[in-house]
């Protein structure tokens, strides 16, 4: 009984700002407007088809996976960095507590960081325009564009891979590697044989959990993006505060039930590969 109660204020944190905002997503996402005299619609979905909603969802899915990609890669060899490591050396505590912090930093601060340091007016900007005659920016204005948010998603993405595939390989046992030596496998047939696939799972699930962050994140990409609504998270912000074309709270839910659709894709996949991992993890 004692449990059941210890675990009653999670239930509600979870009620709240879980299951009663998805509710009221599809509820909204498959009524009319009250304008329109109420009732069920498919009206809301319908539009999700429209040219610019399916560009929307394709931009963030492509900026989704370009960063968590590389996030992925340069977090993983930092966090192998991090695991060969002293356990409790100096080291390993300052790059995992900077991490934390790092993962954490995003949104209008973030923004302004790359925007007073590369933007047009920034800080590398004009240094190498004034020092070396070289213009970052002669290509057009990359930053605001798919090259540039992804550059600036994956300043987030590395320290949150660190984060979440650092236990992963901290699972991974000496034994296993001197079992491997002892038999006359390489460095490279450990890793290809034994270490690869005991990870690979590990490491597909922190990817897809590098998706969702980067799928669902919003304030960075509002902050810099002033013109437009490349991303579905703006394409939301947009239908929800237009003072052009009124009435389109549903269609906001709408797009907001496709990204709940999408991200419960990708946590159900991260679910099972950490199921799998969890085998030989304890």
């Amino acid at each position: 009984m004692l449990d059941l109660l210890a675990v009653i204020p999670f239930g509600a944190y979870v009620v709240i700002f879980l299951i009663i905002p998805t509710l009221v997503v599809v509820i909204g996402a498959f009524g009319a407007n009250p304008e329109d005299g109420g009732g069920a619609t498919l009206e809301n979905i319908k539009a999700l088809g429209s040219r610019q909603v399916v560009d929307a969802f394709v931009f963030s899915i492509s900026l989704s996976a370009a960063s968590a990609l590389i996030g992925a890669v340069l977090g993983a060899l930092l966090a192998y960095a991090v695991a060969t490591a002293k356990p409790d050396g100096l080291l390993r505590r300052i790059v995992t507590s900077a991490c934390a912090v790092l993962a954490q930093f995003g949104g209008v601060t973030l923004a302004f960081a790359f925007y007073a340091t590369i933007g047009l007016t920034g800080f590398v900007t004009v240094y190498l325009a004034d020092h070396f005659d070289v213009n970052i920016f002669s290509g057009g204005v990359w930053l605001f564009e798919l090259p540039g948010l992804t550059l600036v998603y994956t300043y987030f993405q590395i320290p949150l891979m660190v984060i979440v595939f650092l236990p992963a390989l901290d699972g991974i046992r000496p034994q296993w590697r001197e079992a491997a030596e002892s038999l006359g496998g390489s460095t490279w047939q450990y890793w290809r044989l034994v270490g690869g696939p005991l990870l690979a799972p590990a490491f597909l699930g922190s990817t897809l959990l590098l998706f969702a962050n980067a799928f669902s994140a919003y304030a960075t990409a509002a902050a810099l993006v002033s013109q437009g609504s490349p991303i579905v998270p703006l394409q939301i912000r947009g239908a929800l505060t237009s003072e052009v074309l009124l009435g389109q709270e549903n269609v906001g839910k709408a797009l907001a039930l496709g990204m709940v659709v999408v991200v419960a894709i990708v946590m159900w996949l991260y679910a099972l590969l950490q199921r799998r991992t969890s085998r030989w993890l304890g």
